[in-house]
């Protein structure tokens, strides 16, 4: 039989959590505070701690890193309905095993003990302790949070990003944030609104031109990916430039180069491409206006962006034994 830690505040979800674990094996140790939780945690090992975050004066991750300090091997499951990006990230670089929002189905959290406990004798990859920046993020429902996880696993990569969602649900936030939490935060962010510029400028605009390229160029111009040299671009409205150009910006994916129009030797740049569209891509590929090889070179990771409508503030506790109550927020705008 399987022993864990449950720290939950609330004695009504305590007791639904409690009853639900035991039904499925395993001895459940119960406490209310975090002064609790830390003293059993002072008197004994356990293999799995399964801990709310907001508790009293101090938090679930206390209790993460009073766990992982008795076991470095203990799998830390954390539960909140009021995550943010940075409650994402300390749990993350605090070795947390799991993060999950409130609501959850119960199912939910089987899978993640499953997990936990198939993980138990793996090696786990020491996080990283350097400090981040503050998020410039709002958000509230359990999506979010886990866009929240998706931009703390692929910000420290390169790899190329793209963002789905309507208009005004947040796309170049999210962008900003992956630049801020990667390697690059200390380069330029240079945000370009495709649809605002005339295909026949998209090119000079993104790569640069030389002096007397064409009419009016009386000066060498030095494109977006240039300035950005090893930064991010976040290029908004991608489904909005036509094939032609299409086939330069996959060019230059390929092979990290651009020739400013008029010049006769392509240069070396270094950067992050992050996308966005409130198009239908796939749709766009199949119906032959979006080059299906761009596609696959942006499509490495993808995003998509909850409708505001579905990220309104509630407050509910459903009564069924498999759902856990909701509580969302937003961020006041004094810390925008």
């Amino acid at each position: 039989m399987q022993k864990l830690l449950l720290v939950e505040d609330d004695p009504n979800l305590q007791f639904t959590i409690q009853t639900a674990l035991e039904a499925q094996g395993y001895a459940v140790d119960a406490a209310s505070t975090t002064g609790d939780a830390l003293e059993r945690l002072a008197a004994q090992a356990y293999p799995i701690v399964v801990s709310d975050i907001y508790i009293d004066e101090r938090t679930g991750l206390d209790v993460l890193e009073a766990a992982k300090r008795k076991d470095p091997r203990c799998a830390v499951i954390l539960m909140t309905g009021r995550g943010t990006v940075e409650t994402v990230r300390d749990a993350t670089l605090g070795g947390a095993f799991e993060y999950i929002a409130k609501p959850f189905e119960l199912d939910t959290l089987f899978d993640a003990l499953s997990r936990a406990e198939a993980a138990r004798d793996d090696d786990e990859a020491e996080a990283e302790e350097e400090e981040l920046p503050e998020s410039v993020m709002i958000g509230s429902s359990a999506a979010m949070v886990e866009i929240y996880k998706n931009v703390v696993k692929v910000a420290p990569t390169d790899a190329t990003v793209v963002i789905e969602g309507e208009t005004g649900t947040g796309k170049e936030l999210v962008a900003r944030l992956i630049h801020r939490y990667s390697n690059r935060a200390k380069q330029a962010f240079v945000a370009v609104d495709c649809a605002a510029i005339a295909p026949s400028l998209l090119e000079s605009e993104l790569f640069g031109a030389m002096r007397g390229a064409f009419t009016g160029a009386d000066r060498d111009r030095v494109g977006v990916f240039e300035a950005a040299n090893r930064g991010t671009v976040f290029l908004d409205e991608i489904g909005e430039i036509d094939k032609n150009f299409q086939a330069n910006l996959l060019r230059f994916l390929q092979e990290k180069e651009i020739r400013p129009l008029g010049a006769s030797r392509a240069k070396e740049v270094d950067v992050r491409v992050i996308c966005a569209t409130n198009r239908d891509l796939q749709r766009m590929k199949d119906e032959d206006k979006f080059r299906e090889d761009l596609w696959y070179r942006l499509n490495t990771v993808r995003i998509t962006m909850p409708p505001l409508r579905d990220d309104a503030p509630t407050y509910e506790w459903p009564p069924a034994l498999g759902r856990i109550g909701r509580l969302c927020f937003i961020i006041p705008k004094d810390k925008l």
